[in-house]
């Protein structure tokens, strides 16, 4: 087993600050890496070292992998962890991260392959008994070929990129006279975007719920599932809100899935930490949707839950240590709910917004946790993903996370730009929420800006129009006496003439 001494994070922001705080807990050096538009950022001065990759351009600085090896090679470390997003999901890098001799802290090149393709992830998985939503099994472009298989699958069905992610290179096609039309453009945006036009077709569920699976793989083939989380609460198909665990998976679904996670992480020889994502209908069947080969954003709720450390977890895998806990070890505490603050206007159709964070000032007490990564006074960049932090509350009872997250976000002071925590409020204190009967359409079924609107009770009301009167009574007093004075002071004035 090969003992890591020193850590490079190649990432950036919160992500790369919560890593170094566990590698400081396991006594390991960490290294920062950083972009000119973040030198000042919390995760350059935590760190031990830290290296300027270049100018603030994801492609002059968090993407230059070989860049970031060499920088390796001249600081002595051993491993390098690559958070998510930037180099995270790319087996070429973790290939040649593995090639130069050092430790990569995630799964081997090859599985991240494997889960990298939506369809050869559908393959590896379909030697296991994993319940896989109808349709192609590979990648079509033969347009009457495809609208013969979309009408036997029966409308509404679903184009997928192959390569795709965060919603780009997806259509839904309502009906036979929209198909072609919609697959022509979903293959441009996947050239676009990912430069692989690849698409395939998937019976569209009309009223999904996205509930995923942590599971946990060591090199000596042990595998465990850490629970589900709910991350159906989404705008533009990228999540906002999280919570684990859900609130309508049973104990039987919930070893159902985790049997069926696992089996995905087999089908891949998966080690390290990954997520696998299931899509669920509203009759509670479930289905494999995609394996992400990374620590995901939402870690954290399922942290509080489960009191283990992902992160620690992953550099012991990666140094080769076997999983110190099996899956009769693991037990629910409690219930912990995650709401990620974007700096983007609600109002505005959730667009990013720029600006200087005038005052921030992040919520305390008991249960609550703030993964960030800006102070007070510090620009918000427009370069990269506009997540200013991850609030997370924990608590014995949904309810009680709830009314905690609710306290929480009021006491988060934030000015100089918009940010998520009013729609985050406003989702949390809807009916459908807290009855934990909503699905991905949350923000189309319920949202509209008007929301965000301040409102008042009719006490609160009545006391305003109370409040206006006796201001325009007093303000009525006072002209009288003004004008009483202005009469005194001209007759004086004519005295003096």
């Amino acid at each position: 087993m090969a003992k890591i001494k020193k850590l490079l994070i190649a990432n950036r922001g919160e992500i790369s600050l919560r890593i170094m705080r566990t590698a400081r807990e396991m006594g390991i050096e960490t290294v920062a890496v950083y972009s000119e538009a973040d030198r000042l950022s919390p995760h350059v001065k935590f760190a031990d070292e830290a290296i300027c990759l270049g100018p603030a351009a994801s492609s002059e600085s968090y993407l230059l992998g070989e860049k970031i090896i060499k920088v390796c090679k001249q600081l002595n470390v051993d491993a390098i962890h690559p958070g998510y997003g930037f180099l995270s999901e790319n087996a070429a890098f973790a290939k040649k991260v593995t090639d130069s001799g050092l430790i990569f802290v995630g799964p081997s090149p090859e599985a991240i392959e494997v889960m990298g393709s939506k369809l050869a992830a559908k393959q590896a998985v379909s030697k296991y008994d994993i319940p896989l939503v109808p349709g192609t099994e590979e990648a079509i472009s033969d347009i009457p070929e495809a609208k013969k298989i979309a009408k036997e699958i029966g409308y509404p069905i679903l184009i997928k990129a192959s390569a795709g992610g965060g919603g780009k290179g997806m259509r839904i096609v309502e009906n036979e006279k929209e198909f072609e039309e919609q697959m022509e453009r979903a293959i441009s945006e996947a050239v676009s975007a990912f430069g692989d036009g690849a698409v395939f077709i998937e019976k569209y569920i009309t009223s999904p719920r996205h509930i995923e699976i942590q599971i946990l793989g060591d090199q000596q083939g042990n595998i465990v599932y850490l629970f589900e989380r709910e991350c159906s609460i989404q705008r533009r198909h990228q999540k906002v809100i999280e919570e684990a665990p859900s609130s309508v998976v049973t104990a039987e679904m919930r070893k159902a899935m985790g049997e069926a996670a696992v089996g995905v992480a087999k089908a891949c020889n998966y080690y390290g930490a990954g997520t696998v994502e299931f899509i669920v209908d509203e009759k509670l069947n479930f289905y494999f949707l995609e394996m992400n080969t990374r620590l995901q954003v939402e870690h954290p709720v399922t942290e509080m839950i489960t009191g283990k450390d992902l992160v620690k977890e992953q550099i012991l895998i990666a140094e080769g240590n076997p999983i110190s806990f099996s899956q009769e070890d693991l037990k629910i505490n409690g219930h912990s709910i995650e709401v990620r603050v974007y700096a983007e206007d609600p109002k505005n159709n959730f667009l990013p917004d720029i600006g200087t964070l005038e005052t921030y000032s992040r919520p305390q007490g008991p249960g609550i946790r703030v993964d960030d990564g800006f102070e007070e006074g510090m620009k918000i960049p427009i370069y990269y993903d506009p997540m200013i932090s991850k609030l997370i509350t924990h608590a014995e009872t949904r309810e009680d996370a709830i009314n905690r997250m609710i306290r929480a976000i009021d006491d988060y002071q934030i000015t100089g730009i918009e940010t998520t925590l009013g729609f985050c409020k406003f989702a949390l204190e809807h009916e459908a929420f807290r009855s934990g009967n909503f699905d991905t359409k949350f923000v189309q079924q319920y949202f509209t800006p008007e929301v965000l609107d301040p409102s008042f009770s009719d006490e609160e009301k009545e006391m305003m129009v109370a409040l206006a009167v006796e201001f325009f009574t007093h303000a009525q007093s006072s002209l009288k006496v003004g004008e009483s004075q202005t009469v005194k002071e001209s007759a004086w004035r004519k005295r003096l003439d």
